[in-house]
């Protein structure tokens, strides 16, 4: 498996379609878009690798930093707005991406024959007024830069862990911003002009089963931080992950486990200790919200985007279901840029809206549902790839979500409440990868056949669910969750959503109603 790194979740036409013509000739023949907004290219030959990543970089794009120990790829909410706000963020996203890049030259060595890559990045180009090499190589001589390395900011050993950043506008969640090791939350005033950032840290989903000391967490606030000192905030928090990380148990290496033990106020002093000034409070801004961003919206420059869902992210053609094929069709008819979303779907930017009704009917013609006639609850659901292609994966989560999603509407219909739309997440193993432990219901792999069920996580995804059930059985889904939403039928605040609900009463009131309810007995 080949994973491109996609800062902002970008797609310029002409790399999708090289990597449609790559996945084509080099891979399984599909493309799968993840969670951080990138794609993933599946059954590459290791005799093809050099050909297929030294195409990818010489057209502009990357695979460095899509994995490894190191920051992975930066993500941005994908609605590309043209507000100061929006316009910000996706800028931000990019330059973060630039400055925590490896600056080792053993990529391009092995990859490129030590040459130079035929263009610059196409997001680097993005942010050169920003003077990102400079900020990078900046020393304060406070111990965040470590001159006689290759790698001044990453040392000779690299991060503990993987290093996972994201960036939004106050009150678009679409990104998941509490699961990220830094989020930042841009902050302008009234005239658009941007002030500073709000810093969060310590988010993450990665845990193991049966090992208490591994754990899902959503980030704290750090604090706010003003546009000119952003950079040296973002290396200096680096930086501690980097010298007082866990190093000895890899399962405890993530930046997650040192905010925990320290404690954010901590954590905040440690921080500060390598950029030299304090960090100012929090602003409180509007409440979160969460929006796929799918069906077509204005710009407000004049363009439309569209927001196309896709099942688990599987770009594929298969019966009368040909996503490939259409994608293809439109970037070559219309040079459409994409973004791939953080729930695996895709958006189309800067369309003219004279273009709007032949994009809609090349998706018809090929068997693409347009989003009013997706289940909200495929809109709300995420899997990982599990089974086949992941070496980790305990069970299935991609190729059984589907009829899972099926069977909890089954239920919900069964039981008159059929209109809630519910957040859903699988993951074939404790990984997190789909980022299960944020949602309002969560199976989570633990052996063939086998899943946890996580319950309580919000629908705006701002905290982590609760484990409810160490065992759920596939064949027990039904029989599972309808005593649940009995008991949501019943007992629901008004207009209290299902994760909300779950969260308020604990799994210990929801086992005890779960063990004297009858099957069949309340509806709403």
């Amino acid at each position: 498996m080949l994973r491109l790194k996609q800062p902002a979740g970008e797609l310029p036409p002409e790399l999708y379609r090289l990597i449609d013509d790559l996945s084509a000739k080099h891979g399984q023949g599909d493309l799968r878009a993840t969670t951080r907004q990138c794609f993933q290219i599946h059954g590459i030959l290791k005799g093809n690798l050099k050909t297929v990543i030294s195409s990818i970089m010489n057209i502009g794009s990357s695979t460095v930093g899509a994995c490894g120990d190191v920051n992975r790829n930066v993500m941005t909410t994908p609605a590309p707005f043209a507000t100061p706000e929006y316009q910000e963020a996706r800028k931000w996203s990019k330059a973060c991406a630039d400055l925590f890049r490896p600056l080792s030259p053993a990529f391009s060595e092995i990859w490129l024959d030590g040459e130079k890559a035929a263009t610059v990045e196409t997001w680097s180009k993005d942010v050169e007024d920003l003077n990102v090499d400079q900020a990078m190589l900046y020393d304060s001589g406070r111990g965040i830069i470590l001159p006689d390395s290759v790698e001044p900011i990453y040392g000779d050993r690299y991060l503990p862990r993987k290093f996972k950043i994201g960036v939004t506008v106050p009150g678009d969640n679409s990104i998941d911003i509490y699961t990220n090791d830094i989020g930042l939350v841009v902050i302008c005033d009234e005239a658009g002009e941007l002030e500073g950032f709000n810093v969060m840290v310590g988010g993450g989903m990665g845990r193991t089963h049966n090992k208490e000391n591994t754990f899902a967490r959503a980030a704290d606030h750090l604090g706010f931080v003003p546009k000119e000192d952003i950079f040296e905030v973002l290396k200096s928090i680096l930086a501690s992950q980097r010298d007082h990380g866990n190093r000895d148990v890899r399962a405890n290496a993530r930046m997650k486990y040192l905010v925990h033990t320290l404690g954010i106020d901590n954590f905040r002093s440690l921080v500060e200790s390598y950029f030299g000034k304090p960090i100012q409070p929090w602003r409180e801004t509007v409440e979160w919200k969460y929006n796929d961003w799918m069906g077509w919206w204005e710009q407000g420059d004049g363009k439309l985007f569209y927001g196309q869902h896709v099942d688990n992210g599987r770009v594929k053609d298969e019966g009368d279901f040909r996503l490939k094929t259409a994608l293809r069709v439109l970037v070559d008819r219309y040079n459409l840029s994409m973004i791939l979303s953080p729930t695996q779907s895709l958006i189309f930017r800067d369309v003219d809206p004279k273009d709007k009704e032949g994009i809609e009917t090349v998706l018809r013609e090929h068997g693409i549902k347009p989003v009013e006639e997706v289940d909200p609850l495929s809109r709300l659901s995420m899997a990982c790839p599990a089974l086949p292609l992941c070496g980790l994966a305990q069970t299935e989560a991609e190729r059984i979500m589907p009829s899972y999603i099926e069977r909890v509407r089954s239920v919900l219909e069964k039981m008159n409440i059929g209109e809630e739309e519910i957040l859903m997440r699988m993951t074939g193993c404790p990984n997190g990868c789909a980022r299960p432990y944020m949602a309002e219901i969560a199976f989570v792999g633990d052996g063939p056949k086998s899943y946890q069920l996580w319950l309580g996580g919000s629908p705006v995804l701002t905290r982590t669910a609760y484990p409810y059930m160490a065992k759920m059985n596939n064949d027990d889904l039904e029989v599972t969750l309808e005593p649940i939403f009995a008991m949501y039928i019943q007992q629901r605040q008004q207009f209290e959503a299902f994760g909300d609900f779950c969260h308020r009463v604990g799994a210990d009131a929801i086992e005890q109603y779960s063990s004297s309810y009858t099957l069949g007995s309340v509806k709403a």
